[in-house]
C-alpha cells in the first residue's frame, strides 16, 4: 500500500503545511460524485482518525481514511503548472475510466456492482 507525491507535489504541500501550524498532513480521500462516481478530496488535515492510515514522505504525512484507501492505493499525486493553470493530478492504477470533464472516476468493482 502506498500514496507517493511527486517531487512539485511535495513541494507544493510541504508550502501549504508550513503556512497552517494547525495541519498535521495532507487528507486525500474520494467522495461519490460526477458521472462516473468518484472523486478526489484533497485538503489539510487537522486531526487523525482512528480508521486512518498514514503514509509518510519528506515529512509530509498523507492521511487515507478506510473507505478511500482501497480507491486510492497506488496513487501519485503530481502538481502541474500550464500557462496561468495550477492543480493536482493523480495517476491512480485502480481507474478503469474517467468522465469526460475528468471530474470523476470509476473503477472494475464499481463497473461489477
Amino acid at each position: 500500500m502506498s500514496i507517493q507525491l511527486a517531487p512539485a507535489a511535495l513541494e507544493r504541500v510541504q508550502g501549504f503545511l508550513s503556512a497552517d501550524a494547525a495541519a498535521i498532513g495532507l487528507r486525500f480521500g474520494v467522495k461519490r460524485t460526477g458521472c462516473s462516481g468518484w472523486g478526489y478530496l484533497v485538503d489539510l488535515a487537522r486531526e487523525q482518525h482512528d480508521d486512518d492510515t498514514v503514509f509518510e514522505q519528506g515529512g509530509v504525512r498523507i492521511l487515507v481514511d478506510a473507505d478511500s484507501l482501497a480507491l486510492v492505493d497506488g496513487t501519485r499525486i503530481d502538481f502541474l503548472k500550464q500557462g496561468l493553470n495550477e492543480q493536482f493530478v493523480f495517476e491512480n492504477p485502480n481507474v478503469s475510466a474517467e468522465c469526460g470533464c475528468g471530474e470523476s472516476f470509476t473503477t472494475d468493482a464499481d463497473k461489477a456492482a
